[in-house]
């Protein structure tokens, strides 16, 4: 059996999450589909869910993480601000620093498992 290590930092504004891991990899599948109803599918939520999470995620911050254009004859479209890059990036960078700074405690977990 193969063991993984996932963190799960949550930043939390009063008794909501502002930022977490659920909502990080729903402004990257922004990113990558430029569209809030691509993103839910391609993370297997409703698109109700996903707009609920950003509109949760950008109250919560002093500016936007994602801005959305309203559909019509050329379509809509949603992308990241420079905001939200940050705040993925950062995110997963603080991930990256955790990971290697408990790189010895981890591997002597992993050695506890059962084979």
């Amino acid at each position: 059996m193969k063991s993984k290590v996932q963190f799960r930092l949550r930043i939390y504004r009063d008794d909501s999450i502002a930022i977490g891991p659920g909502k990080v990899a729903l402004l990257e599948a922004v990113a990558e589909t430029g569209s809030i109803s691509a993103a839910a599918r391609h993370l297997g939520m409703s698109y109700r869910r996903a707009w609920v999470l950003i509109d949760e995620t950008n109250r919560a911050l002093a500016q936007p993480a994602v801005n959305t254009a309203a559909g019509g004859a050329h379509g809509g479209g949603t992308a990241l601000t420079e905001v939200g890059i940050e705040l993925v990036t950062r995110y997963r960078a603080i991930e990256n620093t955790a990971r290697l700074a408990a790189a010895a405690d981890i591997t002597a977990l992993n050695r506890l498992l059962a084979p």
